[in-house]
């Protein structure tokens, strides 16, 4: 199964050499993110913002990666796990940007599915955004064989959806696997504010400056 997806080239017409993706959270949608690209002013790089596999149960807009009700948690996790995988896999042959040259990041269950994903892949780095570690046991996403991409973590002090601890957790999980790992606080909400967006920007020029 392939993803539907938003891609905005690199807006210098040059052929894209580096490339970041994107994952929205739950109930969001590719739009959602891609929003967001002009205030990172990086003009060289291309950006891809799929959709979500699964559909979000409470509009028709919406989209999942797994389901997050109570009743249904983590319903789906393996599917969407796999189903982004592979797409990430076929995007080298589809844009012809090595992973070696792709950051990986995303927003609260798109910032879980960041870490989780993107361990398993030789990705340039990774970023989560209001994020969370997979509290769970899987005996096909165990730690071994995964990749020690930078990392960034970002997380609002007030953040009332996903607590702060959730990303405190994520952190020292992954710093346990030796992943060199980047972690910043802010005053606010379940959100992306101008101050994340500024240190996202860094990292990326940091982590894989443009050619």
């Amino acid at each position: 199964m392939t993803l539907e997806s938003i891609t905005i080239p690199p807006q210098t017409n040059k052929t894209p050499t580096h490339q970041i993706i994107m994952l929205h959270g739950w109930g969001a949608n590719a739009q959602d993110l891609a929003t967001l690209l002009p205030y990172l002013n990086l003009s060289d790089y291309q950006f891809i913002f799929p959709n979500a596999p699964f559909l979000y149960p409470y509009s028709p807009s919406g989209r999942a990666w797994y389901d997050l009700r109570s009743e249904n948690m983590y319903k789906g996790l393996p599917e969407g796990r796999e189903i982004l995988t592979q797409w990430i896999l076929s995007l080298e042959g589809s844009t012809e940007v090595p992973l070696s040259k792709t950051i990986l990041g995303g927003f609260s269950q798109g910032g879980a599915m960041t870490l989780d994903v993107g361990l398993k892949l030789p990705v340039a780095g990774l970023v989560s955004m209001g994020g969370y570690w997979h509290d769970i046991t899987n005996s096909d996403n165990d730690n071994k064989d995964f990749f020690a991409a930078p990392t960034l973590i970002m997380h609002g002090k007030q953040d009332s959806v996903v607590p702060l601890s959730a990303a405190i957790r994520a952190c020292e999980a992954i710093k346990a696997l030796g992943v060199e790992v980047q972690y910043e606080e802010f005053d606010a909400e379940h959100e992306i504010n101008i101050e994340m967006l500024e240190v996202l920007r860094n990292f990326i020029l940091k982590t894989l400056p443009p050619s």
